[in-house]
């Protein structure tokens, strides 16, 4: 999957996992970390619920990571080198008449104590 499709398929378990949250009240932290640790559901029509929400908990912790390698490999891929011939000299700066009077005028108003000086 391209790290595009891994983040609207993230975007949409996030979206599953807010419904359980709004459900029981309880994050999807803190409920996986019962959940793993076997603490049973207080009411036994929970229990599909919760696998369910487990399920896609353990989902989006597998998508973050294979969307973290994604975009690693995709940041780290080699660049294309430079043309022979190309323009390969950093940009220069140039001033021209304009910035130079705007400048002197900034900076006798900096001498004169003016605020602002434009």
């Amino acid at each position: 999957m391209s790290p595009h499709e891994l983040l609207a398929d993230i975007h949409a378990l996030e979206q599953e996992l807010l419904e359980f949250e709004r459900r029981y009240g309880i994050r999807s932290e803190t409920f996986y970390a019962a959940y793993v640790s076997g603490e049973e559901p207080e009411d036994d029509s929970w229990v599909l619920d919760f696998l369910a929400w487990a399920s896609v908990y353990r989902t989006l912790l597998d998508r973050r990571k294979e969307y973290a390698s994604a975009v690693l490999a995709q940041a780290t891929q080699k660049r294309p080198e430079r043309q022979p011939g190309a323009d390969t000299e950093p940009y220069q700066w140039r001033r021209d008449d304009a910035y130079e009077e705007r400048f002197a005028r900034y900076d006798q108003k900096l001498g004169s104590g003016a605020a602002d000086p434009e």
